[in-house]
Parts: structure tokens; C-alpha cells; sequence
């Protein structure tokens, strides 16, 4: 796959704003800049060196359609590795559909979408998860997910899988060259060696198959589902959590009848609120598939808020008690906190009695005030201690990307088969097969292994201007 053209595409959103970035790459793209460009100070751009800026005006013919500054980098010293300029005018949609039509004319085709960055990867200036990591980092809106993407962009997790690679490429070679001497019945490879290497490199893939649990959670946000009776302030903890009037508070009982979603960043840290319809039994046909719809988002969720009316515990306490056992029986993988709400009407008394009820459950318990707003700060604490964030505080890899997590799965599977015939001392030709295997799966994350269908998925994804 090789691009010989010049591409143009708007590198910022679309719309009109104070300024616009137009970039062109290609090796025909600074000679095309110049055929459009007047300098202030006739400078000629085909002279001017990389990694410099000149004003002047985008010219049509005679016609003047903005004063612009021009930003050079000579390949392969700039993002894809060819020559690359970028035009920043004025923000106005005329004036950007103006200039890209007049570059239209003049050589350049509209850009894919992501064919910049895919072109660097073609150039070698990215791997392919560093490629795909840019993806990542430009949707990233939370502290953590940055970090993850920023980690992945400068190749922490390219450098791990490739030093991977090199080392059972050089025994994949040993085994091969044992092959070509079969007949003498010798062994270039150390075994010991060889199973201390494969025993290091399973003990590395599991640890970066484990971080996916939390690197997708990062990614993606943690669903939280707020579920609980009707009428016990679900609706009033959604908005104190948000700090706005996001969902309906209403002293009628059935009040939110559909799902209610909306994200919170806490400690840098993504998490995604569904409020939904109080648990009950109901001949309300409406508000039944509201509570089936509860249900589901229970099945979605990581975590569950159970919240109860610590006014009504006295009297249903033990109602509650059994739906919580339900939704544990029910989802024994499931983080479940209760969240006791409405304590500001409680005496001292009353509270130590209602922690006494719930000790039963022996489930993480909070107590706090949603109208209030007290106890809200705690809960948030409480939330954010349900993320295993170790491996992000210390900078270590984590894995977000999907294909990336599959592919390890295969690569460990062919890891095991060869230390399963390591052991059982199969024959150097079966292992060799197997090892070959576990080569691909690692090449395809970082791209040595790739084919088009497969790029075209990944780059698909990306904006037009990346």
C-alpha cells in the first residue's frame, strides 16, 4: 500500500471559529503550498527550510481569499513522514471551503478519514497500536483515559510487546536452524532457557490481559446503575451527584418510569449514572418495563448503588434487605454498595440501629443526606475506591483497545501449547509451528503482521484531518 499523492483535509472541528488549520501531505505538497501562497516577503516555500513559519495570502489567480500563516515540515522530519504544510486562516466555513476548493484544483484529493496517521504508519513514523492510540487520545475526556492513551502514544506498550517478540524470534530462529540439522540430532536452543523465557512471557501476557478489566472501564466509562424502592431519593442522588436538576424529584411514588444516564469525571476517573425506575411490584404497565428496564441496567452495570429510606427501615427494613439478597444471589459478581439515604432526619439512636440492620448483608455501606447534600463527597471517595487504579498511578501498561486484548488472548494460548510441548519434549517442527503462531498474534498488534481489510477497520474510525 503506497500513497504517491497529496491529500488535503480541515485538521480542526468543523464550523466557524477564530482560526482553521488546513493541512496538505504528500511529496507534491509543498510545491502545491507555493503555487497558492504569496509571501509578504516573496519568499519562495520550496527554499524555505522544515519547521518554519511564513506569512502571507492564499491566492486565486489574482484574487486575495485570506491572509494566512504557513507552517512547513520536510518529510520525513514531520507527522507522516512526507513533506506536510499546514495553512491557518481565518475561521470562517467560506473561507475554509474556499481555500480546500482552490487545493482541489490544484492537485490534492480530500484526505480519509484517518489517512494521515495511517500514512505515518506506513512511513514508520508510528506502529500501529501507537497509531491507534492517537485515536484514543483525541477522545480521551478524562485525566485517566488520557494518561492510558498518552502511555500507549510514546510505544510503552509497543516497546513491551516488541522486546516480547525479539526475544522468542532469536529461539524461533535457534528451533528453525535445528530443523535444517535434524539429521545430526542437535540442539541449538537451550531448553532451560527457552522455558525461562516462556514462563516470563506468559507471566507479561497475563498481566496485560488482566489490566483490561480496568484500561476498558477507563476507556469507556464505569457504568453505575442507582437502583432501589420507589420514592427513596434515586432521582435526588443523581442530581446531587451531577450538581444540576438532571432528573425529575417528586414526592409521588413511580415518578422516573425510563432510565436516566449521565457522566461524572471523579478523580480523573469516568463514570457513567443510570437512574432508573424504583423496584416494586406494579400493575402499571408503563412502569413495569421501567423496572424490566432496571434490571437490564443492573446486567450492564459494574456497580450497583442499592439505595434505601433509612426513615421506612424500621418498618420494611427487612423487604429491602431481601431484594438486595436477590440482586446478590442474583449477580454474585457485581459490586453492590448500599447507600442509606435521608439520615438528616434520623437521631443518633436511630442511625446506630439502622447500621446494626445492615451489618447482615456484610456489603460496603454508606450513609448520607442526597437533598442535603450530605455524605455526597464520601460516596464519591467510596466510587473511586472501587477502581483498581494501581497500575495507573504507576505508570505501568494497561490495555483499553479491544483488538489489542484479543489478540494477547491467542498469543498466550499459542505461549502455553509451547511449553505444554516444551515439557513434553514434542518435537522441535510442532514447536515451531506453534511459536510461528504466537509470532503473528504479536506482530499484529504493533503491525508487522497487517493487511488492508484490517487497517481499513482501524483508520475508518478516525476523523477526517487525522
Amino acid at each position: 500500500m503506497l500513497y504517491n499523492d497529496s491529500i488535503v483535509a480541515l485538521a480542526t472541528p468543523s464550523g466557524a471559529g477564530a482560526i482553521a488549520v488546513i493541512r496538505i501531505s504528500g511529496n507534491e505538497a509543498i510545491t502545491i503550498g507555493n503555487s497558492v501562497f504569496k509571501s509578504i516577503k516573496n519568499k519562495d516555500l520550496l527554499k524555505q527550510k522544515t519547521h518554519t513559519l511564513h506569512l502571507g495570502h492564499i491566492m486565486d489567480d489574482t484574487k486575495t481569499l485570506d491572509e494566512v500563516l504557513v507552517s512547513i515540515f520536510k518529510g520525513p522530519n514531520s507527522y507522516t513522514g512526507e513533506n506536510t504544510i499546514e495553512i491557518s486562516c481565518h475561521g470562517s466555513t467560506y473561507i475554509q471551503q474556499q481555500i480546500i476548493q482552490l487545493l482541489l484544483r490544484k492537485g490534492c484529493r480530500m484526505a480519509d478519514p484517518g489517512e494521515f496517521t495511517l500514512r505515518a504508519f506506513l512511513n514508520g513514523k508510528l506502529d500501529l497500536s501507537q497509531a491507534e492510540a492517537v485515536a484514543d487520545l483525541i477522545s480521551s475526556d478524562n485525566e485517566a483515559s488520557h494518561q492510558i492513551a498518552m502511555q500507549q502514544m510514546r510505544g510503552g506498550f509497543s516497546n513491551e510487546i516488541a522486546k516480547l517478540r525479539e526475544e522468542l524470534l532469536n529461539f524461533a530462529s535457534l528451533i528453525e536452524l535445528e530443523l535444517d540439522f535434524a539429521e545430526e540430532d542437535v540442539e541449538f536452543a537451550d531448553r532451560t532457557q527457552f522455558h525461562e523465557l516462556l514462563n516470563r512471557i506468559e507471566f507479561v501476557l497475563k498481566r496485560l490481559i488482566d489490566s483490561f478489566a480496568v484500561g476498558n472501564v477507563i476507556k469507556n466509562g464505569i457504568p453505575v446503575a442507582i437502583v432501589g424502592e420507589p420514592n427513596v431519593g434515586k432521582s435526588t442522588l443523581l442530581n446531587a451527584l451531577l450538581n444540576e436538576e438532571r432528573a425529575i424529584v417528586s414526592e409521588v411514588a413511580g415518578t422516573t418510569r425510563d432510565t436516566i444516564e449521565d457522566e461524572l469525571v471523579i478523580g480523573g476517573i469516568g463514570f457513567r449514572f443510570i437512574d432508573t425506575a424504583g423496584i416494586r411490584e406494579t400493575k402499571d404497565i408503563v412502569e413495569s418495563i421501567g423496572i424490566k428496564k432496571t434490571f437490564e441496567k443492573i446486567e450492564q452495570a459494574q456497580l450497583v448503588i442499592y439505595l434505601m429510606d433509612s426513615l421506612k427501615f424500621q418498618v420494611s427494613g427487612s423487604e429491602s434487605i431481601i431484594e438486595i439478597e436477590k440482586i446478590k444471589n442474583k449477580y454474585p459478581l457485581k459490586q453492590i454498595l448500599i447507600v442509606a439515604n435521608k439520615i438528616d432526619q434520623l437521631q443518633t439512636d436511630e442511625l446506630e440501629l439502622l447500621q446494626q440492620g445492615l451489618e447482615i448483608l456484610n456489603l460496603k455501606q454508606l450513609f448520607l443526606s442526597a437533598k442535603e447534600n450530605i455524605g455526597i463527597e464520601e460516596l464519591k471517595d467510596q466510587l473511586l475506591s472501587f477502581v483498581n487504579t494501581g497500575a495507573l498511578r504507576n505508570n505501568e501498561t494497561i490495555v483499553t483497545n479491544t483488538r489489542h486484548y484479543d489478540s494477547l488472548l491467542k498469543a498466550l494460548d499459542e505461549i502455553q501449547k509451547v511449553k505444554y510441548g516444551l515439557e513434553t519434549e514434542l518435537s522441535s517442527d510442532l514447536m515451531a509451528i506453534d511459536i510461528k503462531e504466537a509470532l503473528y498474534h504479536f506482530g499484529t498488534i504493533t503491525g508487522q503482521v497487517t493487511n488492508d481489510e484490517l487497517l481499513g477497520n482501524i483508520f475508518a474510525n478516525f476523523c477526517i484531518g487525522k
